[in-house]
């Protein structure tokens, strides 16, 4: 196991190296924020002294060299439009978005999981064909869409729910929350509800396959020839070993549920990373779009690192096939 560990750690070290080289080089390749950042009635002169005061007249070899160097201590550069580390605005900005995220991934598995696990176990039943039916709609709806008719519905028609912002929220940990207050959680629902439809199909289909691939094992059908119950055949023999595929595909569109949470966040202003990242393309601010792209890289390192090994604790034969 450790030196399962050892390795894949060494791999995700290479990949964020190459990866902050893709990033950086394809960021500062693209425009010019003196053009977007400078009034254009300044003289030369001035502009000079921005540049040089962005860094910018290094090239482009000796940029990323400084990138690399501040980062190693914790140093993602400086905004160039608030002039804050770049670092610590979008950590002001990620709770709200995680909030956002591990809401909808874990309305994703609550919905998902037991329709797949039907859906599996009575795929002639009518149940099953409506929920299949179902995660088509999710798969091809539009999430903006889907987000706009939640508004009117809910919001504008029945007045149930808060149509955008975060509301109250309480402190734990050292940060805001807003699952925490009842304000908050009202608010919260929509969006997560928004976030999570494509999940939810995903995982109803993923588990559902997985479910009739299970039911034809030879395990399962000695299980039932032992004359064990079906609930102790279904929960005990089928769930565990349908599990692997779908912890992996979960902990995977974590990442992307937070890397790509932009849409819901701007149709519900929810205030996190999105907004952010979208007002710093707007005006070329090359570090906070660095910062961000580099937080995203990590952590879907990081969360693919946690899979694998969530995996192999679930399936041995991972680590014994990494051996050979």
């Amino acid at each position: 196991m450790t030196v399962y560990l050892l390795r894949r750690i060494s791999q995700s070290f290479l990949v964020l190296v190459a990866m902050s080289m893709i990033v950086f080089v394809g960021v500062y390749a693209v425009g010019d924020p003196v053009e977007i950042l400078i009034s254009p009635d300044a003289d030369q002169m001035e502009r000079e002294r921005a540049i040089q005061a962005l860094g910018l007249d290094l090239p482009l070899w000796e940029q990323y060299g400084v990138f690399v160097w501040r980062a190693l201590h914790g140093d993602l550069g400086r905004s160039f439009v608030y002039n804050e580390p770049a670092l610590q605005l979008i950590l002001q900005k990620m709770p709200a978005t995680l909030e956002l995220a591990f809401g909808s991934m874990f309305i994703s598995v609550l919905i998902g999981l037991p329709l797949g696990m039907y859906a599996g176990l009575k795929p002639d039943s009518a149940g099953s064909k409506v929920i299949m039916a179902g995660s088509i709609l999710g798969f091809s709806l539009p999430t903006f869409w889907v987000g706009l008719m939640l508004i009117m519905v809910f919001a504008v028609q029945l007045g149930w729910l808060p149509s955008t912002g975060r509301g109250e929220t309480a402190h734990f940990l050292g940060l805001q929350w807003s699952f925490l207050t009842a304000n908050g959680l009202s608010h919260l629902v929509m969006p997560a509800i928004n976030l999570a439809l494509f999940k939810i199909s995903l995982v109803i289909r993923l588990t559902r396959s997985g479910v009739r691939e299970t039911m034809l094992m030879d395990y399962v059908k000695f299980a039932r020839a032992k004359g064990l119950s079906p609930a102790r055949v279904t929960f005990v023999h089928v769930f565990k070993n349908i599990l692997i595929p779908v912890v992996t595909v979960v902990g995977l569109e974590l990442g992307s549920t937070i890397a790509f949470s932009v849409v819901t966040e701007s149709v519900f202003a929810w205030p996190g990373m999105g907004k952010l990242i979208i007002d710093s393309i707007n005006v070329l601010d090359r570090p906070v779009i660095v910062a961000y792209l580099m937080i995203i890289v990590l952590m879907f390192i990081t969360i693919n690192l946690i899979v694998d090994l969530l995996y192999s604790a679930l399936d041995p034969r991972v680590r014994l096939e990494g051996k050979a």
